[in-house]
């Protein structure tokens, strides 16, 4: 295995946090060069001490004041760089080898995108990449030469069951025999909750999720299964799969982690405990399979595995998801930011969980109705999305 350089977009998040336990373990064949975070300045500091990353990038000069007050090492400590064009400079040095992108929404972006334009290996945990923009990022693999892994514990078992070239590229055509792609849900903390009891859910109710340990954001999208449609959108490009050949199953014990059906009826599925450094350790080891620290699965303890088809009346953004890819490019844009907008107010309890879906569908409603430009640039897809936050906040208003 080639030694490998990381870059570890969002390292403080769960998803970077599991990148860098998986990182430590190799110390021979790969080290970490640079992260990142917005928030949890305090933690990067730390994470950089252990790690020993060169550069270190922060969202503001106060940030930068944060971390210097929080280092402990001796010595100046990592380069400190400031703000989102600082990201995507940073995937660019040349060197990085590898980038785990890991930012959380939209903001995530414009780096992925970069480390794909500079042929890097791309592990791919920032749904927006090819939720918002995914022709043009599946393009931009394939003109550069780049390796892309999704990270995504659905989309990594789908990769791991495909038929194996050895090579991590972007197919514009669905691999030979394959008929169809099975993405499993867990169904979050509300599978089995009256649905006259969903408008008075809380927060902190609808981000205990029952399986994993996650962002609370990206829980509330588990909860709502909106992010189990981002998955259906992303799966349409990874695997270059058309939308009536994806189905979502509801798999509430989350040791199945997607499936792929063959032409001639088989089933190929890949279990494991649900634990993100199993998918983190494929990427940053493919071909080739590394140790992630994760023990073993007692299938003897499992009991029973259980499947459900998904209620679109309990899951209306999962419906609404499926719209958006149908529909085309604009509408998943639409689909994506409006979300953000929604999660992020119902967080802030100034709506009621029930109303994310009808802000996101009022959204679509809009932006599809409207002419736009072709999303051919990066520029194309961040205005679009500008304005449906726009859009979207004036729903939230509404209903506060």
């Amino acid at each position: 295995m080639k030694f490998q350089q990381l870059c570890v977009l969002g390292s403080t998040g769960s998803i970077g946090e599991s990148t860098l336990d998986v990182v430590l373990r190799h110390p021979e064949t790969m080290a970490v060069y640079a992260l990142s975070a917005y928030s949890r300045i305090e933690e990067l500091a730390e994470q950089a001490l252990v790690t020993k990353a060169k550069v270190v990038v922060v969202p503001t000069e106060q940030a930068r004041t944060r971390f210097r007050q929080a280092w402990a090492g001796g010595g100046a400590g990592p380069e400190i760089r400031i703000g989102a064009q600082a990201l995507v400079d940073t995937v660019l040095d040349a060197e990085v080898t590898t980038v785990m992108a890991a930012i959380v929404g939209a903001a995530g972006l414009p780096s992925a995108l970069a480390a794909a334009q500079a042929g890097k290996r791309v592990l791919l945990a920032n749904k927006e990449a090819l939720v918002a923009a995914g022709g043009l990022f599946m393009r931009t693999v394939r003109e550069n030469g780049a390796e892309l892994l999704p990270i995504d514990s659905e989309h990594n078992a789908i990769f791991q069951c495909m038929p194996q070239t050895g090579r991590a590229t972007a197919p514009t055509q669905p691999a030979a025999g394959v008929r169809r792609l099975l993405l499993t849900a867990s169904g979050g903390p509300f599978r089995t909750t009256a649905l006259d009891k969903l408008a008075g859910v809380t927060p902190d109710q609808a981000c205990a999720h029952p399986n994993w340990s996650m962002g609370r954001k990206i829980s509330v999208d588990s909860a709502t299964m909106l992010n189990k449609g981002l998955e259906v959108i992303e799966a349409h490009w990874l695997f270059a799969m058309p939308v009536q050949r994806i189905q979502v199953v509801i798999h509430p014990q989350s040791m199945v982690h997607s499936m792929v059906e063959y032409e001639d009826g088989s089933i190929l599925a890949q279990l494991g405990q649900p634990d993100m450094r199993t998918p983190i350790a494929y990427g940053l080891g493919f071909p080739e399979r590394i140790s992630s620290g994760v023990g073993l699965l007692e299938l003897t303890t499992l009991g029973r595995l259980d499947f459900e088809e998904p209620n679109f009346e309990r899951f209306p953004c999962l419906r609404l998801s499926f719209d958006a890819l149908k529909t085309g490019q604009a509408a998943c844009v639409a689909l994506n930011a409006a979300n953000e907008i929604a999660v992020d107010r119902f967080l802030k309890q100034q709506i009621r969980y029930t109303e994310i879906a009808p802000v996101i569908e009022t959204c679509l409603e809009r932006i599809t109705g409207l002419p736009y430009t072709a999303l051919d640039s990066l520029d194309d897809v961040l205005a679009l999305d500008a304005r449906t936050r726009d859009i979207a906040n004036e729903l939230c208003l509404l209903k506060t």
